[in-house]
C-alpha cells in the first residue's frame, strides 16, 4: 500500500502538530495495522488512516480533548469523561470528523476505540487496538509476547491485549470501562469458540 493525497493530508498534519515521538508512534501503528489487515482480511487503505490518526488528540490540552469527547454523539460512557487518559480516542475520532471531513464510520470508530476497546468490536477496530500495542516503537515487557500472539490468531492476540489492559488498569486501581469488559469477554468467548473448534494451543 501507498500513501495517496488524503493520507498524505493526514501524515502532515501529525507531523505538525504532534511531537516527534507521537508522529513516529503514529506511522508504526499505521504501517502495523496495514500488516494486520493484510493477514486477516481488513481494508488496508482504512486500518492505514485510522493508524495514522488514532493519537491525533494525544497531546492536545486536556480541558480541549474534553470538549470534544462532551461534543460527541458516539454514545460516551462515564469513564471516558473522568479519566484523563482516555479522553483522547473519543475525542480523535470527533476531531477526525470535525476538522478532516471523515464519515467513514469503521474509521471513526477503529478510533474511538482503539483504548478501551468495545463488545462486538469491528474488525479494522481490532487491527488498530492491537496495532498501537505490537508498533515498532514500542518497548515494554511483553511486547515481543504481543507481537508473537498477534501472528497467531486474531483471536489469540485480542484475548491476550485485552487482559492485559484489563490487568493493568485493575494494578493501578483505574476505573474500567465496561467496554473494555465487554471487550475482554468477547475475547474470552471467541477464544473457547477456538479451542473448541481446533483444539488448544499451548505453544507459549
Amino acid at each position: 500500500m501507498t500513501d495517496n493525497k488524503v493520507s498524505q493530508r493526514y501524515r502532515e498534519y501529525i507531523k505538525e502538530n504532534l511531537s516527534k515521538k507521537r508522529y513516529n508512534h503514529s506511522v508504526n501503528v499505521a504501517q502495523a495495522a496495514v500488516q494486520l489487515a493484510k493477514r486477516y482480511g481488513a481494508d488496508e487503505d482504512k486500518a492505514y488512516i485510522a493508524g495514522l490518526l488514532h493519537d491525533v488528540c494525544k497531546e492536545l490540552p486536556a480541558a480541549q480533548q474534553l470538549e470534544l469527547v462532551l461534543s460527541s454523539d458516539m454514545d460516551v460512557c462515564e469513564a471516558e469523561t473522568e479519566v484523563t487518559a482516555l479522553y483522547h480516542a473519543v475525542a480523535g475520532a470527533e476531531f477526525a470528523r470535525e476538522y478532516f471531513g471523515i464519515d467513514d464510520e469503521e474509521i471513526l470508530a477503529a478510533i474511538r476505540y482503539h483504548t478501551i476497546g468495545c463488545g462486538n468490536m469491528p474488525k479494522l477496530a481490532k487491527m488498530i487496538y492491537l496495532a498501537d500495542v505490537i508498533s515498532e516503537d514500542r518497548d515494554y515487557k511483553d511486547v515481543k509476547k504481543m507481537r508473537k500472539y498477534a501472528e497467531q490468531s486474531l483471536e489469540k492476540a485480542m484475548f491476550e491485549v485485552s487482559r492485559h489492559y484489563i490487568a493493568d488498569a485493575a494494578e493501578k486501581g483505574n476505573t474500567i470501562p465496561q467496554r473494555a469488559l465487554d471487550c475482554y469477554n468477547d475475547s474470552v468467548n471467541a477464544m473457547k469458540s477456538k479451542e473448541e473448534q481446533y483444539g488448544k494451543d499451548d505453544s507459549d
